[in-house]
């Protein structure tokens, strides 16, 4: 299977979580004025819904934000209590349900 490279961008101005249509690249690196880039993780959550970088899920009442690591080249979970990371991978997606991104709802995750 493919993977698919997707982008959705949280506009600083508006305030608003928004698909992209374009992204310019300048030197190989992907920018778009005035927003933040999240990149698809290549998975979804269990009741079937794109999970992006900075989204909150949760997994029965702990929450986590997808975070990359730059350390293990990954996508992990860091939980709300403690910032402990752990895998993230389809068997965790099994089990979570995506709340919102962090941008959202900035108040609902406490350590961003």
């Amino acid at each position: 299977m493919e993977r698919q490279f997707k982008f959705k961008a949280w506009n600083k101005d508006t305030k608003l979580l928004m698909r992209l249509n374009q992204i310019d690249c300048v030197k190989g690196v992907l920018v778009k004025e005035d927003h933040v880039l999240l990149q698809f993780t290549g998975l979804h959550d269990k009741s079937g819904s794109e999970v992006y970088e900075g989204d909150i899920l949760l997994f029965g009442t702990e929450k986590a934000i997808v975070k990359w690591n730059n350390e293990s080249f990954s996508w992990t979970l860091v939980n709300e209590i403690g910032g402990s990371h752990r895998p993230f991978n389809s068997a965790e997606m099994e089990k979570g349900v995506k709340l919102c991104s962090v941008f959202e709802s900035p108040e609902s995750f406490s350590s961003k």
